[in-house]
Formats: C-alpha cells, sequence, structure tokens
C-alpha cells in the first residue's frame, strides 16, 4: 500500500491511516523533534487570533500546506526547508481568522498542480515551481460564486475543507452565504462539469420537503467538512450541513419541512453528479447539526463475510453505518419521538433518527446528578442555573427560557472526525463532552427608521453579543476595535464576509456604515427612507439566536463532571467499544491533583501499522500524544509550543518515517496563535 501521505487525511477513503511502522509501540518513546517549519505568518491581535489547521499532505518528497494568513507553501519534507511559497492575498492584510484545514494534489504524469480555496476563489498552482496555472480558469483562479442563479452580491462563498480528485474532476463544496451546490470543476480548465443541488429545484428528488421556490432564496446545506470517495466504484460520499444556512440554525419558520438533503449523507455518482442514495441523520434542524467530518470508507465482517460501508460520526455523539453501496444501515436506526417547540411559527420534526448500534459515544441527557462536583460553589452556581432551563432530552428545540444542548454546539465529533484501522475493525473517535445553552428572543420589528444600533443586534449581537465582548476567540469581542481596525476595515469585512462571519454585502451601504461607525465608533447613526428597508427574504423571521453560550460554571469551567474529552475505539464488526479513555487536562487543575479531566479538542486521530493512535487536538494542555491502539495505553507525550488543532500527517522520505502536526492555538487564552509545523521521527542511525 501507498506510504505517502498525498492526500488530506491520508487518502480518498479518509481512514487516516498509515501502512508504515518504522515508528512502533517498541520505540515511540524515543520520537524526538526531526525539524520545524515556523510561518511567520501567526497573530494575537487585541482578542482576535489565527487559527492552523491544515493537515499537509506528502507528493514524493515536498510537502505541501496553508498557513494562517492563506499563502500555501512547500517544504522539503525530510528537512522542512521552504522550497517555494504563494500568496493569494499580497495586497490585502490578514486580520481575522482563515480556517483553511489544507490543499489538494493532481496529476496526470505531466502535468502537477496544487489546488485550494481562499475567500470566494479556487486556486491552481504548478506544483514544481507555484506558479499559477495561467490556463486554469482567469490566468490561474475561478470565482466560486459563478453558477448561481443569483446577484452575486447575495453571495459569500468559500472552502475549509479541501475538495476530492476524482479522475481529472476537483469534487468541492463550500462554506459562506450561499446555496450549498456540490460542483465538479475540470482541473484543467477550471469549467463547471456538474452540480448537485442540495437545495432541490421543481420537479428534483426531495423538492417538497422545503417550501414552495426555497431555492430561489435559501442558504446551506453546504458540505464544508470534506468528502470521501470509492475510487473504485466512482462514488462520492457527502455530508452536508443545515438547511437555510447557519444564520437560520436555530429557527425554521421560513423553512417548514424536513428540508432535504440539509444534515444528509449522499451518494453521488462520482462522475455525473447523480444521486445514488442518501440518509438524512437530522430532519428540519434547529441545533446546528451539521454532519461535521468527513465519513471514513471503511470494510466490516458480518456473518463471516466482509461489507464495504461507509461511518458517518455526528455532533449528536452518533455513528452512523451503512452499506457503501446500497445505503443499507448495517445497525439498526430506530425512529424516536422527540420533543415539539412551542415557539411561534415553529414546526419541529416529530421524531428523529437514532442508532441503536454502536451506542453513542457521548451522554445524551443531562441529569443533576451529572453536575460538577469540582467545589461546592461550582456545584451550587450551576444547579441554579440547571433549574431554570428547559431539559428533555435529546433535539429538546431551543426556546425563549433556554434549552440545554447535550453535547454542545462542537460535539461530540467535530471537523477532525474519525480513523479507521483496517487490521482490527476498530474506529477512533475524539469528542468534546459540553453543554451549551440555545435561547431565542423576539426580533426586533422592521421599521421606516433604523439605527446602527438595532441593525448590531439583528445582525451580529448572536456572535459578538449585545455588550460586543463576544466570545473569544470563537467569536471575537468588538470591544476597543477602533485600537486595530478603521472604519473603511469594518466596511470591507461587513461587505463580503470572512471566516464564519457571513457577506452582508446584500444589506443597502448606508445600512452597513451604520453598523461600521456603532462598532468602530459607538456612535447609533440611523438611516431613513429607501436604505432603512433590507430586501424582504431576511425579514421573515420572527425569533432569532440570542448567542452561543457554553454552560460553564462560575470559573470557567464546563458544567458537569469530567471526563470533558474522549477518545473512543469502537468495533465495527461488532458494534462494541474496545476502550474509551479522557483526552486532555487543564494544567492548573492538574497542579492541584485533578487528572485525567478531559478538555475540549479540535482536530482528528491518525492510526498505524505500528500499533499506534497519534493526536493532538487538546486545546488546554497542548500536548501530542501517542496511544496503544488496542489498548488505549498512553505511550508517549510531548508539549508543544502550542495547541495542535489540527490532525497529523505521517509519511517516509529516503526510508525514514516522519509524522508532522500543525501547531497553531488560537483557540484559548492558556494557548496563543503560533503558525509552526513541527516534524517528529526516530534519531537517526
Amino acid at each position: 500500500p501507498p506510504a505517502t501521505w498525498s492526500v488530506y487525511h491520508g487518502g480518498p477513503e479518509n481512514s487516516k491511516y498509515s501502512p508504515l511502522d518504522q515508528i512502533n509501540r517498541d520505540n515511540v518513546k524515543s520520537l524526538a523533534v526531526a525539524w520545524v517549519y515556523d510561518s511567520g505568518d501567526a497573530f494575537n491581535d487585541g482578542g482576535r487570533m489565527s487559527e492552523l489547521q491544515s493537515n499537509p499532505i506528502i507528493v514524493g518528497n515536498r510537502l505541501y500546506t496553508v498557513t494562517p494568513k492563506a499563502r500555501v507553501v512547500a517544504l522539503d519534507a525530510a528537512t522542512g526547508r521552504e522550497v517555494w511559497s504563494y500568496d493569494p492575498l499580497p495586497d490585502r492584510k490578514v486580520k481575522t481568522t482563515i480556517r483553511l484545514r489544507g490543499v489538494t494534489h493532481w496529476s496526470d504524469g505531466k502535468d502537477s498542480r496544487i489546488l485550494f480555496t481562499v475567500r470566494h476563489h479556487l486556486y491552481a498552482l504548478d506544483a514544481v515551481t507555484g506558479r499559477p496555472v495561467t490556463d486554469f480558469g482567469d490566468n490561474g483562479r475561478v470565482d466560486l460564486r459563478q453558477g448561481f442563479d443569483r446577484d452575486v452580491a447575495n453571495i459569500m462563498i468559500g472552502g475549509s475543507t479541501p475538495g476530492i480528485v476524482h479522475k481529472d474532476l476537483l469534487i468541492l463544496g463550500s462554506t459562506g452565504f450561499a446555496p450549498g451546490d456540490i460542483r465538479a470543476f475540470d482541473i484543467r480548465t477550471g469549467k463547471i462539469r456538474w452540480t448537485f443541488h442540495t437545495i432541490p429545484r421543481p420537479g428534483e428528488y426531495g423538492y417538497d420537503t422545503w417550501p414552495d421556490g426555497a431555492w430561489k432564496y435559501m442558504n446551506g446545506a453546504n458540505n464544508w467538512a470534506g468528502m470521501a470517495l470509492d475510487e473504485k466504484r466512482g462514488i462520492v460520499y457527502v455530508p452536508t450541513a443545515s438547511g437555510g444556512g447557519f444564520e437560520k440554525d436555530f429557527y425554521g419558520a421560513d423553512r417548514i419541512g424536513d428540508n432535504l438533503f440539509a444534515n444528509s449523507l449522499i451518494a453521488l455518482d462520482a462522475n455525473t453528479g447523480k444521486r445514488l442514495w442518501h440518509f438524512q441523520t437530522v430532519r428540519h434542524v434547529l441545533w446546528d447539526r451539521d454532519l461535521p467530518a468527513q465519513p471514513s470508507l471503511v470494510t466490516v465482517v458480518r456473518d463471516g463475510r466482509t461489507i464495504d460501508a461507509v461511518a458517518q460520526v455526528t455532533k449528536s455523539g452518533f455513528v452512523f453505518v451503512f452499506d457503501r453501496v446500497t445505503g443499507e444501515p448495517l445497525f439498526p436506526i430506530e425512529d424516536r419521538a422527540v420533543p415539539p417547540s412551542d415557539v411561534p411559527g415553529e414546526k419541529a420534526a416529530l421524531t428523529q433518527p437514532f442508532p441503536v448500534k454502536p451506542a453513542p459515544f457521548v451522554p445524551q441527557d443531562l441529569t443533576a446528578d451529572q453536575l460538577t462536583q469540582r467545589t461546592p460553589a461550582a456545584h451550587a452556581a450551576v444547579l441554579e442555573q440547571f433549574r431554570k432551563l428547559r431539559n428533555r432530552g435529546a433535539f429538546d428545540p431551543p426556546s425563549v427560557e433556554g434549552t440545554i444542548i447535550f453535547p454542545g454546539l462542537d460535539g461530540g465529533a467535530e471537523w477532525g472526525g474519525s480513523a479507521f484501522d483496517p487490521k482490527t475493525g476498530l474506529l477512533y473517535i475524539n469528542a468534546n463532552i459540553m453543554p451549551w445553552i440555545l435561547k431565542l428572543k423576539e426580533k426586533p420589528k422592521q421599521s421606516d427608521a433604523v439605527d446602527g444600533k438595532s441593525l448590531y443586534a439583528n445582525y451580529c449581537a448572536s456572535c459578538h453579543g449585545e455588550n460586543r465582548r463576544g466570545s473569544p476567540p470563537e467569536f471575537p469581542s468588538l470591544v476597543n476595535i477602533n485600537r486595530h481596525l478603521t472604519v473603511h476595515d469594518t466596511l470591507a469585512l461587513v461587505s463580503s464576509g470572512v471566516g464564519r462571519m457571513p457577506s452582508f454585502g446584500w444589506l443597502p451601504r448606508e445600512q452597513i456604515y451604520a453598523i461600521a461607525d456603532y462598532v468602530i465608533n459607538d456612535r447609533n447613526v440611523a438611516v431613513t427612507g429607501a436604505a432603512a428597508k433590507a430586501p424582504e427574504v431576511f425579514w421573515t423571521d420572527n425569533y432569532i439566536f440570542e448567542g452561543y453560550t457554553k454552560f460553564l460554571d462560575p470559573d470557567g469551567y464546563p458544567a458537569v463532571q469530567p471526563p470533558w474529552g474522549t477518545l473512543s475505539a469502537i468495533n465495527l464488526n461488532t458494534g462494541d467499544y474496545a476502550w474509551q479513555i479522557p483526552l486532555g487536562e487543564y494544567p492548573e487543575l492538574v497542579a492541584k491533583g485533578q487528572r485525567n479531566t478531559g478538555s475540549e479538542n479540535y482536530g482528528g486521530p491518525v492510526v498505524t501499522a505500528g500499533g499506534l493512535v497519534f493526536i493532538g487536538a487538546t486545546v488546554h494542555d497542548r500536548k501530542f500524544r501517542a496511544f496503544d491502539k488496542l489498548t488505549g495505553a498512553l505511550l508517549w507525550e510531548t508539549t508543544l509550543p502550542t495547541s495542535a488543532n489540527a490532525t497529523p500527517a505521517i509519511y517516509a522520505v529516503d526510508g525514514r518515517q516522519f509524522i508532522v502536526i500543525a501547531a497553531g492555538g488560537g483557540k484559548s487564552d492558556k494557548a496563543p496563535a503560533d503558525g509552526k509545523f513541527i516534524a517528529f521521527a526516530l534519531p537517526e542511525r
């Protein structure tokens, strides 16, 4: 089998498995730093921190990756020496987080290209020189806003996860404020070869699960998490996000229905984009339950025969396993009644699907006896809040009073996804175990006269808070932002969108200016007349999300008892757990004698023929670890300069095995942003 890591997450099947065994159980304790590449692109600026989530790819003796400021670099994979660098934003200072998780490589034996996305462009570079491929699109790039039946001013589209290559096609999902079409681009020319509409058009399957004409104005149902490809069969497996776009994640009165193909795993013919089968994991989502990661293509043994299957992990903590060809579940899935919504205008689904096996890898219900016992004061504080919140179990809809969602909005599973060992049939999943609070509020009524403060409350407060303090680093504070940004900078950001923030380019410019003036100068400018009215479709919601709120104790720790993060191994042949362990610690709690609490973790595991599971991911302790893949025993760990919120890559050059990981931090004040790639290997003889 190939020993290179030439595709994002190791291969098109997304197993994150390496057949290399030079580094193994017996010698992993001797691992040492082989080289370090510092991109120099990290920034920690007034509460805004860069992030680095890239999983590098290795082709021959070159490593290709992206930096926190969206530069693409080629490194000598044996030494970390920079070979070339390409900056797609040379005239624009990067001041906000750009999440890019890697690049894609394609070659026909003569031509070799690196493809990647930044904001609304898809780029193609010559893999040898790093120069744009001039016959691809417009002098090396393609505008991703093309091909939609809408004014491009209303579209903010990009990509965080690399596309997947099938023959001469790049199959690509998207992020942003746009319809979630899955599209295949000709790698040689940049032209669109096929499109699959995740929000169906008239006459297409699933059209009746949306309001009539929803495809004309609705966003979302996009694939931001990446895909897996069965190269032999020519089938691409596409997990999708919530319908309506994340600005409508929690209130769906204007999208009544099940909303296919949102929150679904879709099997498409990779040559044509034709739907082969699908399964919807959440109907009419109200909980930001995007499918957060690529599925893993696996082979399981059932009644003495092998079955090619696909395993999809979810934020809810479920693992769905299907026959790869037919879509038939390999373990029973039950439809169960779930609580209704009492928010006016909302109509939640009456049932949701629950896999009977494997059992969820995180708890599904929060009871009083699960609340923190870290200190008596912490317990009393969270118990008082717990008693005020709605808490009717899984899929309890958001409410005006406030509803507990457990696991929280970051999962369960998140974008790091799962790793699969074909030798043992074990699937490895890291998870977060933290409750959040979902609360809605009535949306201010549109009037003939609006001002910057009311516009901010409508469009910005759900992320940045009415007090503008945000929830750093995920949602930056805007307090004293005038020290770092001008009104002009803010106008550009609000108009174009960046990171998780959608474009508000569809708003009248006077309204955008009023928002910028309020945020930067604390000046409440009125907007009157025709400019005070927004397009009608954007004022159909009567309720909006109050903000992203973790359920924490007064000292900032999760409101539940540990573990707060885990690593699990599940036998997919039987659906039973081989082991589950806490993943991560809080150094300040370790100093007080409280160990193995687990912690928030972002980034995924990899598994090797050498008997090891490698994972960074833990936000608070900045550790990179290796576990015994059969038992979960810790065999090696090291402390990095900052947390590695990324998935490692494993490769060999000239007979020497390396494992490289991006240490980018940026998700905690205790793990500030950095921009390093660190490679480990056994000492040279």
